[in-house]
């Protein structure tokens, strides 16, 4: 997913001559794609306490007193801007919910993200199972996907989840994670053979043939 620069183009420039009216509607553009961000990376001890709404609206409400900072970021993606407010949100909602402080990007890879869980990722890969036999084994596997995912390096796990789930491009990927393209490009795809091989050694994950294909 990379900005469709065609489209924003005139939002932006509304936006940067002062008319936040400009900046919902942005927001409004990329709330699917915030919203699975936000779904996939919400600790799942607030699923009955915090709404992924509820994040997206502290966020967009920062976002109001700070639109100004993307304009002096040259050749930004705006969306890769705008995820990080949605990210800093998150990891003061997790803060405040947990009373513990939460790991910033800086301690594990220099970049502005929240490391998505390993019980989140096990969930959305066992959600997508659909072979008779899966489907009957779906909770002793969540459990052994997630064993499987935690055997993954943090950063592996993260590029995964920024490429394979929250389906951004590479260059995305690069800008959040402060890689080089190529970089980002050739960690992606060491990571998904790491991810193959480690959901390999869980017994029939791999029954079903569209599965085998998508991961």
């Amino acid at each position: 997913m990379t900005d469709p620069v065609t489209d924003i183009a005139p939002l932006l420039e509304k936006l940067k001559s002062g008319d936040a009216s400009a900046l919902a509607e942005l927001f409004d553009k990329y709330r699917p794609q915030l919203r699975r961000m936000v779904e996939l990376r919400l600790d799942p001890r607030l699923d009955a306490r915090v709404a992924p709404s509820d994040v997206l609206q502290e966020a967009y409400i920062d976002s109001l007193s700070r639109y100004e900072h993307f304009f002096r970021r040259e050749g930004a993606s705006f969306y890769v801007w705008l995820r990080l407010i949605v990210n800093q949100s998150l990891v003061d909602l997790h803060r405040r919910h947990l009373s513990a402080k939460m790991r910033s990007a800086g301690q594990e890879a220099g970049a502005g993200w929240t490391a998505a869980t390993s019980v989140s990722l096990a969930r959305h890969l066992v959600a997508q199972l659909e072979s008779p036999s899966q489907i009957v084994r779906k909770d002793e596997m969540l459990s052994q996907v997630q064993a499987a995912l935690e055997t993954l390096d943090p950063l592996d796990r993260e590029i995964l989840t920024l490429r394979h789930f929250e389906e951004l491009g590479n260059n995305e990927v690069a800008e959040l994670l402060g890689l080089q393209k190529a970089a980002a490009s050739n960690r992606y795809v060491r990571a998904l053979g790491r991810l193959r091989q480690a959901l390999a050694k869980v017994p029939g994950f791999f029954d079903d043939d569209d599965m085998a294909q998508e991961v």
